[in-house]
């Protein structure tokens, strides 16, 4: 992130040194050198608006983001099984492997994770479980596959961590989420942005997800969530456990320029609506959640305290809003006819 401070000192470019980061590219006009003075000189107020514009430069402070590596594990392991008809067979099934956080050399957590994007799932899960406040906060998140280890390097370390991470709410889900402090805590304070979506919007987004090649169509067993603006798929993850592939999203968000918002963006899962994956999802500041599966009851309850729109049951023309409906833009003719459910 980098933000231009005036000043009357010569401009100094420095470059962001994460990989990640999304460069500016900054265009420096150079001072002509100064003319002799002649005799007589027609004023040209262009030339002079450059002159005087070239009196102030600026001074370009870096704003830096954490400098993360990029360990990438296989996301399949292949493999025989037996099928009912006594036949070999070769298939592939998603990879599993553990991923222990440290904090500052505290150890903090151990994740169950396909290990696409650890570095993303290791900086959105501190982002959720508020932890961090800011992703300035953090200097460095280094990931070692050979010992199966994140080691997070913050500044100036995390307040109170021993407090803040010693009552722990197991939560409901494929790979056993984990959310530290009470669950309902600063869920009143969420403010989401007045965002919409159309219907049409909505079968965009499934058949996005449809379209979509996956771990999922080749070894199936995983989650996949996705972030959308419009109809649009900024990012498509997979994981294990729905909660790693949201924490994934959270961190990505985080490292975007200006910490990109929500407010305009939708977030889908493969996953029922729990309490966890709604309170994550308003963490992010999206206002729109849809499902191909479910929601729970206090996933509902929280969906309805925030404002949140919760669409589930979201499969090719068939939908359910269960909160937020004034959110949705219906357009029901795009539904055709209805189909008798038993």
């Amino acid at each position: 992130m980098l933000i231009l401070v005036p000043s009357f000192t010569r401009q100094h470019l420095l470059r962001p040194p994460q990989p990640l980061h999304q460069h500016l590219r900054l265009q420096q006009h150079q001072q002509r050198p100064r003319q002799p003075k002649r005799a007589e000189r027609s004023f040209d107020p262009t030339k002079a608006r450059a002159t005087s514009l070239g009196l102030f430069s600026c001074t370009l402070i870096t704003m830096t983001l954490p400098e993360l590596t990029q360990a990438r594990a296989e996301l399949t392991h292949a493999l025989e099984a037996i099928n009912e008809h006594g036949e070999r067979v070769s298939l592939a099934v998603p990879a599993e492997r553990a991923l222990t956080v440290y904090v500052d050399k505290r150890e903090l957590v151990t994740l169950m994770t396909l290990g696409a994007h650890p570095e993303w799932l290791v900086l959105g899960f501190l982002r959720n479980q508020r932890l961090v406040s800011s992703v300035q906060d953090i200097a460095s998140i280094t990931v070692d596959w050979s010992v199966g280890a994140a080691a997070v390097k913050t500044k100036a370390g995390i307040d109170q961590i021993e407090q803040r991470t010693a009552k722990k709410v197991v939560t409901t889900g494929c790979g056993q989420g984990s959310v530290f402090g009470d669950l309902m805590d600063e869920v009143d304070a969420i403010a989401l942005p007045p965002a919409t979506i159309t219907q049409a919007q909505l079968y965009g987004i499934l058949n996005a997800i449809r379209l979509q090649e996956s771990t999922y169509k080749s070894a199936g067993s995983v989650h996949g969530c996705a972030l959308f603006e419009g109809e649009e798929m900024l990012l498509f993850v997979e994981d294990v456990g729905r909660h790693n592939a949201i924490d994934t999203i959270a961190g990505w968000m985080w490292l975007q320029e200006r910490n990109m918002a929500g407010d305009n963006k939708v977030f889908y899962t493969t996953g029922r609506l729990t309490s966890e994956m709604v309170i994550k999802s308003a963490q992010m500041g999206v206002p729109v959640v849809v499902s191909r599966s479910g929601i729970t009851q206090m996933g509902l309850q929280v969906a309805q305290t925030v404002g949140l729109c919760a669409i589930g049951r979201a499969t090719n023309k068939h939908f359910l809003c269960y909160s937020g409906s004034e959110r949705l833009v219906s357009q029901p003719e795009l539904a055709g006819p209805k189909i008798a459910r038993h």
